[in-house]
């Protein structure tokens, strides 16, 4: 199912609602150590996913890596003019990304049953569902977690829309979140068979009727 620690989300949860005390640390320097120790911490969880580029843990990664670059970058401008338009649009899809993370999460620890996860899997515990979820978000979206990704992805690209390395690492970070959703369906439908097929006809991947 799809796929996120709570402990990963929780990270980039932390970094969205501090971003106000980032924004004072405009010394590039500092902002490069941080994301050299931020991703040392990811680093750990996903070594047995980057040995193997079929797997969705090796572009999820990537795409952590890139959404942690572009919300440091855009830390010094996350309050700048914060009754603007868009700005606005920026706290909606801010708020969107946590209603989706909470219901995902909640989703698949209730009813997706996590399994432990064998020793040499590139699996984490908390990826390994027994139950094929498709009620709640899931039921109009496959991905409410990676959605929720790119919704914060997105409302950081909104801070400074018009510099291109915003655009570029927002660019590079929906690549990779739809690359891993594409990599990680390949492993449900090995996983949960004609269901998963038939709830992928039924579904949108990120996006309810859209996409």
């Amino acid at each position: 199912m799809d796929s996120l620690r709570p402990d990963e989300a929780a990270g980039f949860l932390v970094i969205f609602f501090l971003s106000g005390s980032i924004q004072r640390l405009a010394n590039p320097m500092l902002r490069a150590i941080l994301f050299v120790a931020a991703s040392a911490a990811l680093l750990p969880l996903s070594w047995r996913s980057l040995r193997d580029l079929r797997t969705h843990g090796f572009y999820r990664f990537f795409a952590f890596e890139l959404l942690l670059a572009l919300i440091l970058k855009n830390a010094p401008l996350w309050f700048r003019d914060p009754l603007s338009p868009r700005q606005l649009a920026a706290w909606l899809l801010g708020a969107v990304s946590i209603g989706l993370a909470i219901e995902g999460f909640r989703l698949l620890r209730v009813i997706g049953r996590p399994a432990q996860t064998a020793a040499k899997s590139a699996n984490l515990p908390f990826e390994n569902t027994t139950t094929l979820v498709t009620v709640g978000a899931y039921r109009w979206i496959r991905h409410p977690l990676y959605a929720s990704l790119l919704a914060l992805a997105w409302g950081a690209w909104l801070k400074d829309p018009l510099g291109a390395g915003s655009v570029a690492l927002t660019m590079g970070a929906t690549g990779f979140l739809l690359a891993t959703a594409i990599a990680e369906e390949r492993e449900n439908l090995k996983r949960f068979g004609a269901a998963y097929a038939d709830y992928c006809k039924r579904t949108r991947r990120f996006i309810p009727f859209l996409f």
